[in-house]
């Protein structure tokens, strides 16, 4: 049984977490956010100690280390704000523990490399979440385009609409030096899929960048791809808006829908399970959708012509 830590035990994504330590047979032993309505612990570890602070939590994880307990820290789970993982990777490998961190890893890819010096410096692990990378549906995708001719492109759009409250822009989320900004926060997942499926960048181009939408074009080593990412509720196609549905999420290769709508509740447990077995996917796996989202936010919107989404007649007219 390994010791958890949980930092960011508030946020949508942490339940998982928490269930996923549990599933694994591990043991959550403490637990920071500054909000503290962290009720659902209780289903999970309602022994685990809870921080508000943390430098009390960092104070704690060094005392159990130091004292060699049986509680002392293995690994470091980070759901906290994007802007903020970078420093609680290093707090993990200071305090002698594995980092697993959500997505982004980080926000610029230098940091990529200060963390490699320092995993290096510790001999510690760190291991990012990119569950769609687990998805049996995406797996399958990857072993077709793999056995395809190598000099084959296919045609790819990928569409994600979800929709968000006013909230959204006001929180860190809206905070393009917090977040990263919509490309990074709600579409880096996706770019990871698509990079890890059709290989590295050969041409970026983005049509629009706005706080709340972004498309754009690229051409990969395996695909062109067509994106749209948006949080405006007005962008949902009128069959999701009709059966009251908020969120909109659709892959097509070559005009073929790729249903993997489901089965996402359970690949943060089998992520974690590939990580305790050592088979996480570590910096130089995350770097490349991390460059990719990098780019895009400091692009220059390009003039829209040629291959562009076709969400974008709707949305520009």
């Amino acid at each position: 049984m390994k010791n958890f830590v949980l930092i960011g035990a508030a946020g949508y994504i942490a339940p998982r977490h928490m269930k996923a330590i549990k599933e694994t047979g591990n043991r959550l032993v403490a637990a920071l956010d500054k909000h503290d309505a962290v009720g659902v612990i209780d289903s999970y570890f309602p022994d685990a100690d809870f921080f508000v602070e943390f430098e009390r939590l960092d104070r704690h994880v060094e005392k159990l280390k130091r004292m060699n307990h049986e509680r002392r820290v293995n690994y470091v789970s980070i759901a906290s704000p994007n802007y903020l993982h970078d420093a609680h990777i290093r707090f993990a490998l200071r305090v002698g523990a594995d980092a697993i961190c959500e997505k982004p890893l980080v926000l610029n890819p230098w940091n990529v490399d200060a963390l490699k010096e320092m995993e290096n410096e510790t001999d510690r692990k760190i291991a990012a979440i990119l569950q769609l990378r687990l998805h049996p549906s995406i797996v399958a995708l990857r072993k077709r385009i793999e056995n395809a001719p190598s000099s084959t492109k296919v045609d790819v759009d990928l569409t994600y609409v979800t929709s968000r409250g006013k909230w959204y822009l006001v929180s860190w989320k809206g905070d393009v030096s917090k977040s990263g900004g919509i490309a990074t926060n709600i579409g880096i997942h996706f770019f990871d899929m698509l990079q890890w499926i059709f290989g590295r960048v050969q041409t970026s181009n983005v049509h629009l960048y706005r706080p709340d939408k972004a498309a754009g074009y690229l051409e990969l080593e395996k695909a062109r791809v067509r994106w749209f990412l948006s949080l405006d509720r007005d962008d949902l196609p009128a069959s999701s808006r009709e059966n009251n549905r908020s969120t909109y999420r659709s892959v097509t290769v070559n005009g073929e829908e790729v249903e993997f709508s489901g089965g996402f509740t359970d690949l943060h447990t089998l992520s974690y399970q590939e990580i305790l077995d050592g088979n996480g996917f570590g910096l130089e796996e995350a770097r490349p959708s991390i460059e990719m989202v990098f780019d895009i936010r400091n692009a220059k919107e390009t003039s829209i012509k040629g291959d562009y989404h076709p969400f974008l007649k709707t949305v520009l007219r």
